[in-house]
């Protein structure tokens, strides 16, 4: 078994001395460390941690903060050390040490807790937009074109300019135009010479 530790700072001033002291005196043998801001997911030295853990291998924190940035990413975190066959603990924190049955136990009540939370998140969103559905509020991308722009495209399209000139003239792409000319006929529509055929349902 082999004692990790990881340690994070989230600017350069901040100093690390004091995360490698407690870390040493709680037994790492190895100690990851970096100096980076914790609303980062990319964080190579804690990648390094999780890719070095081994069956029965512990990883020490001095305190969640120092991990993870949310309850969804710390669970992700723990997830990922006990799918490696190790376990986790934070000095700070004396509940969260899967070491330990009771830390397990917590650690799986919080993970609950937070499958709750975005259930309910879901629940009232769904709920939000049926509302705002009902009063007349419309969803998707808006349009690009004005209903003005969009009858003048259709117009030049219909005197044979290509797609391309239309388009430049608005500034936007050529498939803009494509979608408005297909939703406008509902039918298969040419694409200027080297392009391909396109069916718009």
């Amino acid at each position: 078994m082999t004692v990790y530790g990881y340690a994070r700072v989230s600017t350069g001033d901040q100093k690390l001395e004091g995360q490698l002291d407690q870390l040493k005196a709680a037994g790492c043998t190895k100690i990851f460390r970096e100096k980076i801001s914790g609303a980062r997911s990319d964080r190579p030295e804690l990648r390094k941690a999780i890719r070095a853990l081994d069956q029965g291998d512990v990883l020490i924190v001095c305190r969640l903060d120092r991990l993870a940035r949310s309850t969804r990413d710390l669970l992700n975190v723990l997830a990922e050390i006990s799918d490696r066959g190790a376990s986790f603990k934070s000095l700070g924190d004396a509940w969260a040490d899967t070491t330990s049955a009771h830390g397990r136990l917590m650690l799986t009540v919080l993970g609950g807790l937070a499958e709750f939370e975005r259930a309910l998140i879901r629940k009232r969103t769904g709920e939000r937009r049926a509302r705002a559905m009902a009063n007349g509020v419309k969803f998707g991308p808006k349009h690009k074109l004005t209903p003005h722009q969009r009858q003048e495209a259709l117009q030049r399209r219909a005197a044979g300019e290509p797609l391309i000139s239309i388009a430049r003239s608005f500034n936007v792409a050529h498939t803009t135009i494509m979608r408005l000319e297909a939703a406008n006929s509902n039918a298969t529509l040419d694409v200027p010479p080297g392009g391909h055929t396109v069916l718009w349902k």
